[in-house]
């Protein structure tokens, strides 16, 4: 990525960045996560539920200060990419949560990943999906820590319009095929 590319990432961060409140970090939100975990389905156990949620919100901020982020997104990508710091491209987040994640060996739940594939602007996303086991990231619950600067997102796959959220898998290899041609 050429200088002038990162910069005008940037300044678009810095604009936009305040367009929307991050979401809270409160008991209430982990409540709120673990109830909508454990109604995905009837076999999902609200323990687990309650677990993960916990980690999602607990690791997500553990990641903002292990990233050292300050600032909102695109300008700490910025920053990533000019090398001022390791760690904190979305698919840092999306990997070390869904990383985190696994580590617990549920049993009535599955983690996953996702990837809305490029935009007009040439941003590709990439987050961690919590599903039942079985299902597909549409039937399950978008985890992005990236989003808010370390103040986790969530919400159910299909109703985050804000991407086109599709298997991880699935858009790795059209990009490898898309490469090759």
């Amino acid at each position: 990525m050429q200088r002038r590319d990162v910069l005008k990432i940037a300044m678009a961060g810095l604009i936009l960045g305040g367009c929307a409140a991050p979401p809270g970090t409160g008991p209430e939100d982990v409540d709120a996560l673990a109830r909508e975990v454990a109604a995905l389905g009837p076999k999902v156990d609200p323990d687990e539920a309650t677990r993960a949620a916990r980690i999602a919100y607990g690791y997500t901020q553990q990641l903002a200060r292990d990233y050292e982020v300050t600032d909102p997104p695109l300008v700490h990508n910025a920053k990533v990419h000019g090398g001022q710091r390791d760690r904190g491209l979305c698919n840092h987040w999306a990997e070390d949560l869904h990383r985190r994640l696994s580590q617990e060996g549920f049993r009535t739940l599955s983690v996953q990943r996702a990837i809305s594939p490029r935009s007009p602007f040439r941003i590709i996303h990439h987050a961690a999906v919590i599903t039942r086991p079985g299902d597909t990231i549409h039937e399950g619950i978008i985890l992005d820590g990236w989003r808010h600067g370390g103040a986790l997102f969530w919400a159910p796959t299909r109703e985050d319009d804000r991407y086109n959220w599709r298997p991880r898998a699935e858009v790795v290899r059209e990009m490898i095929a898309a490469r090759d041609d």
